[in-house]
């Protein structure tokens, strides 16, 4: 099998312009360092709260929802993996729209099960009936999708999860940037699971939690297959500080927002075609199709962006949201890069 490859990390003191993993640009919540600050040594010394208890209680105040619908743990690929033992049996499938997060059929290889991927329908729309042939065992819908930053509407999803007789897993890794939704499906449908993270919306990517959001016997059956300690006592006291601060966190939200309207705005101008994006990065078509010659040229000037060398995409670069000053950067280092080549 082929694992899954990570975006690059740049090695420590190089002086890059880091907009290839869609990291959040702007610091976490001051109230998330505090916490960590007073952190006790007997919290450090003794296992961690098995279920997170702490940011469950927290995370169901902000959210509106029961302790009892949410389960806490190490990133959402820990979710996601939790989901994948709990839904998919060896042998069974796990079906999703292509393209999307890499690691969904890693995952299903992992438990011995078959990866089903079908083409989006137009304009990235959700292939209702094409999914529903699969006859999958689960449904994996990033929404926004990684790596198009497309939306997929929550009444399209709910047609979905009305007519589907297995699970839908919907990652809403980037769903804060978005102006809506898939939470309240949950009240509704019993087969829908939400999977989010605190790595990209709460700046809070090197730390490692999420949480997934279900109805109570669902979140009870995936408890049943979790980690014993799969969250550590430092990430619990940090997460649940990090949601407690919504009004940091909105405020950063709408600031990416707005640089994303103005990112599409400049690259369209200067010839690029960009999906409109939901999430914390664009999806980008390369004038003339030169989608590796733009990540490489961009790395010589000290640029990360994210380039995939697979069937769809090799004209497309897809680029996170930066600061301004990141952002500006970006954008004269295209102009330079293409004056260039139409000099040359």
């Amino acid at each position: 099998m082929e694992g899954y490859t990570p975006g690059e990390q740049p090695v420590a003191g190089d002086r890059i312009v880091k907009l290839n993993t869609n990291e959040n640009p702007f610091p976490p919540s001051p109230k998330v360092l505090e916490a960590i600050r007073g952190i006790s040594a007997d919290a450090l010394r003794r296992y961690p709260n098995p279920t997170a208890d702490q940011f469950r209680l927290a995370a169901s105040k902000v959210l509106g929802i029961t302790t009892d619908m949410i389960l806490a743990g190490n990133g959402s690929d820990d979710i996601l993996t939790i989901a994948t033992r709990t839904f998919v049996p060896p042998g069974g499938s796990i079906a999703f729209p292509e393209p999307t997060y890499s690691l969904y059929p890693v995952l299903s290889q992992l438990e011995e099960a078959r990866s089903i991927s079908v083409e989006w329908g137009k304009d990235f729309s959700l292939p209702i009936e094409t999914l529903l042939a699969t006859k999958a065992n689960a449904i994996y819908l990033a929404n926004p999708n990684a790596p198009t930053g497309t939306f997929v509407p929550p009444a399209k999803v709910a047609e979905l999860a009305k007519a589907f007789t297995s699970v839908i897993l919907v990652d809403e890794a980037y769903a804060d940037f978005a102006e809506d939704n898939c939470l309240a499906l949950v009240n509704d449908h019993p087969n829908v699971v939400i999977s989010r993270t605190l790595s990209k919306a709460y700046s809070l990517a090197g730390l490692r939690f999420g949480y997934a959001v279900a109805q109570p016997q669902v979140i009870s059956e995936m408890m049943k297959v979790k980690d014993s300690y799969n969250t550590d006592a430092v990430s619990i006291i940090a997460a649940t500080a990090a949601i407690e601060d919504q009004q940091y966190a909105t405020g950063i939200w709408e600031r990416i927002r707005t640089e994303r309207k103005r990112l599409t705005s400049e690259l369209t101008r200067l010839g690029w075609s960009v999906l409109p994006s939901r999430a914390n990065f664009v999806l980008a078509t390369v004038p003339g199709g030169q989608g590796r010659q733009a990540y490489l040229g961009l790395k010589q000037h000290g640029i990360l962006v994210r380039y995939f060398d697979k069937p769809g995409l090799t004209d497309k670069v897809r680029i996170t949201v930066g600061t301004a000053d990141e952002n500006d950067a970006l954008l004269n280092a295209i102009k330079s890069l293409f004056r260039s080549e139409k000099v040359a």
